[in-house]
């Protein structure tokens, strides 16, 4: 994305209030808690590292169609 990383765009969605129940999912290859916190505090739902384990994937998914 020009200009932008996903820690804005998250932003940016999270300010829209059409937007509020998207499920925001970071897909990164940093884990540590701080990084962790980085993608809590702009409102990504979940954070996975890469490569992203199928199994957490698909747990994400089952939850959000119920």
């Amino acid at each position: 994305m020009p200009g932008a990383d996903g820690y804005e765009a998250a932003k940016w969605i999270r300010l829209e209030p059409c937007l509020k129940h998207v499920v925001l999912v970071a897909l990164t290859g940093y884990g540590q808690e701080t990084d962790r916190q980085r993608t809590r505090d702009v409102g990504f739902d979940h954070h996975l590292i890469k490569p992203a384990d199928f199994a957490k994937i698909h747990q994400i998914l089952v939850a959000i169609s119920a």
